[in-house]
């Protein structure tokens, strides 16, 4: 019964793990790492104690990424120090402003940002589209992180 309970436990915190990818407010690979968590401590199951230090690990590094890699592209598209701060605050303030704020929210912060710091309209629209393209590499690398747990939980039960 309690072998049941910890599957059916583990199957949905997947489940709403790999939709907290996508879904701001909900974060999605912790769930999905406590969802492996629960298949663990069931007979069904075993994982390493590497494996799942080295998931703990990923998650972590995923929940870092979401805010860096955003900041990451604004560099790469030529945002200065505005556009870098913009991005990182209007990653945080769009979590908030739902559901278009996630996405616009990088975008919008490097843009802004770039123009307090007296950027060119055109060097400011770069910036948000590298800051836009980091949050779409992060989210994506969130997606593939829990979609590997996803896996790695359907090879071990069936």
């Amino acid at each position: 019964m309690v072998e049941f309970f910890l599957i059916t436990l583990a199957v949905i915190l997947l489940i709403i793990g790999l939709l907290g990818c996508i879904i701001p407010m909900i974060p999605g690979p912790p769930l999905a790492y406590i969802g492996m968590l629960c298949l663990h401590f069931t007979d069904k199951v075993q994982f390493s104690a590497t494996q799942l230090i080295v998931w703990g690990i990923l998650v972590a590094l995923t929940l870092v990424l979401d805010y860096v890699v955003p900041i990451i592209g604004t560099k790469l598209f030529g945002g200065t120090k505005y556009g870098k701060w913009g991005s990182l605050i209007g990653s945080i303030l769009g979590m908030f402003i739902l559901p278009w704020g996630i996405l616009l929210g990088p975008f919008l912060g490097a843009f802004i940002g770039e123009l307090i710091g007296n950027q060119g309209t055109s060097d400011a629209l770069k910036s948000g589209v590298g800051s836009f393209l980091g949050f779409i590499v992060g989210t994506g690398l969130k997606v593939v992180l829990c979609a590997y747990f996803m896996a790695v939980t359907i090879d071990s039960l069936f």
